[in-house]
């Protein structure tokens, strides 16, 4: 479990913190989806909890440990795939062999097997290989350490089609009661059939935190044609389609959740939203 308490946090020399007062809990075996437009704190969070940045005030715990302590016993846990990085010009084995000792829980099955999924080589030199395969290289190694909490930071930016798809199967298929996921995206469509629950950060605070069970049991996510008239719209969204519009859920419906127009929603009118969503709690 990550639990997070009264997270402040600015940069030098920045008069006002880029996250105020944050209060969240993460639990394990559940993907979260880490929404909100730039400049909302969500690289920022991700390396806070990995430990790489120190709060402002406030904590940050993983199991009970502080996380900017960076305990070896709570970095052999951590993997944090961010959204640029750099791979040395040498062969995946020997990747393995300089980095796998960090984890100990790493295993080179488990690294083949991801690496099939994304159509990757099982021992390719990294210095050779797109922007694009280096990413889907290093996904398969984080994955493949086996670590409790694995946190992504614009994962698919850089992936073509076949890659994005390879993405949600590699995901689904390796989550386990223990692990929490973090995924940090602008391309909801990308990742919106994996998440088990929604974060969203705007203007350095939190302006949603509820699992999608919950948002659907609330609202209702439908598209009307352009004469089509309903009442009670909480928010509306014109297409080429016609209307795409959020309904409160009266129980009666069942519908799909609709992720990029509930963020809208969200920028909107936070305040209503988290009305809507904490009723019956």
């Amino acid at each position: 479990m990550i639990q997070i308490e009264n997270l402040s946090f600015n940069y030098y020399r920045k008069k006002e913190p880029i996250i105020r007062g944050l209060n969240l809990t993460f639990e394990p075996g559940l993907v979260y989806g880490l929404l909100g437009p730039n400049g909302a704190g969500k690289s920022t969070l991700l390396y806070l909890i990995s430990g790489l940045l120190t709060p402002t005030s406030g904590s940050i715990k993983m199991d009970g440990v502080i996380t900017r302590r960076r305990l070896p016993s709570i970095l052999s846990e951590i993997f944090i795939v961010p959204e640029e990085f750099e791979l040395p010009p040498i062969t995946l084995s020997n990747y393995v062999k300089l980095n796998a000792p960090y984890y100990p829980h790493f295993s080179n099955d488990d690294m083949k097997r991801h690496l099939a999924t994304f159509g990757m080589d099982d021992d390719p030199n990294l210095g050779k290989l797109s922007m694009g395969q280096k990413k889907k290289v290093f996904m398969a190694f984080a994955l493949a350490c086996n670590t409790k909490v694995l946190l992504m930071d614009e994962p698919t930016n850089g992936l073509d089609i076949p890659g994005k798809s390879a993405f949600r199967r590699f995901i689904a298929s390796n989550m386990n009661d223990d692990r929490i996921v973090i995924i940090s995206t602008h391309q909801v469509r990308d990742i919106d059939n994996l998440l088990d629950h929604i974060v969203m950060l705007n203007e350095n605070k939190l302006i949603c935190s509820s699992s999608i069970n919950d948002i659907t049991s609330h609202l209702a996510f439908l598209s009307l044609r352009d004469n089509q008239a309903v009442d009670g719209i909480l928010f509306s969204q014109a297409t080429l389609e016609g209307n795409q519009v959020i309904l409160e859920n009266d129980g009666s419906m069942d519908t799909r959740l609709d992720l990029e127009l509930l963020f809208q929603f969200a920028l909107e009118d936070g305040v209503k939203l988290n009305n809507i969503l904490s009723k019956n709690e």
